[in-house]
């Protein structure tokens, strides 16, 4: 009788400490964006005044339409590390469109879609049918675009009115209706639109519940009748669709094509995506966890600057913050 209860008393502490592992593997992204928010405005009050929350949501827009190309990709197990280069490389192709060729604002948005469409074609070609693992073959995709990329730029800075390499001077203008995509409200617009239609398809679509089957147990989707090979094709295509997006509306918001101008994104949209998994106990990425996993981060850097924390710093907390993620996920994972 008495090891009963002592048995039972020592279930109770074990039953509570679950639970609140439980209370914070679902909450605990909010509890910390909140608890930021009260951090960072009591040190410095303009912290929370509309125009720093809409330069946050601005701040975070491209990051999170690649990041929920990412998502897609996980969905169905897998992983895309090329996003950032294909962001360069739709970058690259955009703004070239305009100044090189003197193009008009569709036939250079369609130009940059379909350059990242063939490398969301490469990665799937190679990942599906010649069954390289996923991460590897992205990881090379990314260098051979980032290399691709510089090769088409020849290493330089596209810009309006820059000197061509046979030293005349590029006459195309980048169209005035491009350059409104990349500024407020339309930026967060498109990232909104973008957030909620893929939380859509996802959650309430047949072929969103196919991709989560997928990536839940691929053999058991196979066998239920589900073209495996198919979806996963979808995912690395959409994956690209979304980096392509990023990467057009980050040439409107700058209005030139730097040298690896999309690298610099791959951490931070990898970081919301895995911290979605966590988002109200998903437990799956997930577009809406995605968006909050890119506004936890947004904040992150908006009050750091406010602070005055060095901008080389930056990467130690994005790099925690990532940590953390991938521990609380595959820990709820085991």
């Amino acid at each position: 009788m008495e090891a009963k209860i002592s048995a039972k008393n020592q279930d109770a502490p074990v039953k509570k400490a679950f639970e609140l592992f439980q209370f914070l593997y679902k909450y605990g992204t909010i509890i910390t964006i909140l608890a930021l928010i009260i951090i960072f405005s009591a040190a410095n009050p303009t912290f929370i005044q509309g125009s720093n929350v809409i330069n946050i949501l601005r701040s975070i827009s491209i990051v999170t339409i690649i990041a929920i190309g990412i998502t897609i990709s996980l969905s169905v197990n897998g992983f895309d590390l090329s996003v950032g280069s294909v962001a360069s490389l739709s970058n690259a192709v955009v703004i070239s469109m305009f100044v090189w060729f003197s193009q008009n604002t569709l036939v250079a948005i369609i130009s940059a879609i379909a350059a990242s469409l063939v490398v969301g074609a490469l990665n799937s070609f190679m990942i599906v049918k010649l069954r390289i693992p996923d991460m590897l073959m992205t990881l090379a995709t990314m260098f051979i675009i980032q290399g691709t990329a510089l090769t088409y730029t020849k290493g330089a800075t596209v810009s309006q009115n820059m000197v061509m390499p046979d030293g005349s001077m590029a006459t195309g203008l980048i169209s005035p209706f491009f350059a409104k995509i990349g500024e407020v409200p339309w930026i967060i617009i498109i990232m909104a639109v973008t957030v909620i239609l893929v939380h859509i398809f996802l959650t309430y679509t047949k072929h969103g519940r196919y991709m989560y089957v997928i990536g839940g147990n691929k053999e058991a989707a196979r066998l239920s009748g589900i073209p495996v090979n198919k979806y996963k094709v979808a995912a690395y295509l959409l994956s690209a669709l979304f980096a392509a997006i990023g990467g057009i509306v980050l040439a409107s918001r700058v209005m030139t094509s730097e040298i690896n101008s999309g690298a610099p994104y791959l951490m931070d949209s990898v970081a919301a995506a895995f911290i979605g998994f966590s988002v109200l106990g998903a437990g799956k990425a997930n577009a809406i966890g995605t968006f909050v996993g890119a506004v936890l981060i947004g904040i992150l850097q908006n009050g750091l600057v406010m602070m005055s924390v060095p901008y080389y710093a930056m990467d130690i907390v994005k790099g925690a913050v990532l940590a953390f993620a991938l521990a609380i996920t595959y820990y709820k994972q085991k």
